[in-house]
């Protein structure tokens, strides 16, 4: 018996992947966070399967169906959204389940930062604009913040900032990070990206408060920040396709590139 904790990706079922989707249909019994999760994406569950909407459920709730399947010998789908080790909860999960000596997986899913920049057709590293993406959110009611990791921290660097569980907290999103990347900064904030009523708002620092406020999002959105979202930009190319940056798959005729020694 093995509990798979599987990334059901942001939403829309055909971006789950190829194994995730095997491991439902294979399990009879399915755990999915009904609130984040699609019921679409745990249709392919097999007949008879015990499938079960998490959203009001405890921590000991599912670890009570989990131990029950485990007992019967019964593979257990534990399905969560976009990838499970960004912010999904697990673990605590995996706590309980090395605890108790139950076998688990983590079989990964596509993140909602990569479905966000997949959406608005925007690369998220762009040559000597930015080359690092911060993935974060912000304290509220949720867990505390670890000491340093803020966003005036995080602001320094420049970075391409994905904020997540932070929707209602604009107003200290523009105070933080203002003084970092200026009024003029690029913002992007997504609503449920690639559900069918996704919404995308496009904005700065100086006015994606008043664009959110309007459009009444005040939950299930991710925000991102930073230089590289500008629809248009002055860059250089990158060095990989570059002819006169040869390497070791493509090196320049007449010419033996040998690899580099790293020892």
């Amino acid at each position: 018996m093995t509990v798979y904790f599987i990334g059901a990706g942001p939403g829309d079922p055909d971006l789950i992947t190829v194994k995730a989707k095997a491991r439902i249909e294979a399990c009879p019994v399915c755990l999915f966070a009904g609130s984040l999760v699609p019921e679409a994406v745990v249709a392919c569950a097999p007949e008879g399967a015990k499938v079960m909407d998490t959203a009001a459920m405890t921590l000991d709730d599912t670890h009570a169906e989990i131990v029950a399947a485990h007992q019967r010998g019964k593979d257990v789908a534990r399905v969560h959204s976009g990838d499970p080790s960004l912010y999904g909860a697990i673990a605590e999960q995996i706590r309980r389940l090395r605890k108790d000596d139950i076998p688990f997986e983590i079989i990964p899913g596509v993140p909602a930062y990569a479905a966000m920049a997949a959406t608005i057709g925007q690369e998220l590293t762009i040559p000597e604009i930015a080359q690092s993406i911060i993935l974060t959110r912000m304290s509220m009611q949720s867990t505390s913040m670890p000491e340093g990791e803020t966003l005036e921290n995080f602001g320094r660097s420049g970075a391409t900032i994905a904020i997540h569980l932070a929707v209602r907290n604009m107003r200290e999103i523009e105070r933080q990070l203002i003084p970092h990347y200026g009024e003029a900064c690029p913002v992007v904030v997504g609503y449920r990206v690639s559900w069918p009523d996704q919404e995308i708002i496009h904005g700065t620092l100086k006015n994606i408060r008043r664009k959110v406020r309007k459009s009444k999002i005040t939950r299930t959105a991710l925000i991102m920040v930073g230089p590289a979202l500008a629809e248009s930009h002055e860059f250089v190319d990158s060095a990989l396709y570059d002819p006169a940056k040869p390497h070791v798959l493509r090196p320049v005729v007449g010419v033996d590139l040998v690899e580099p020694n790293n020892t």
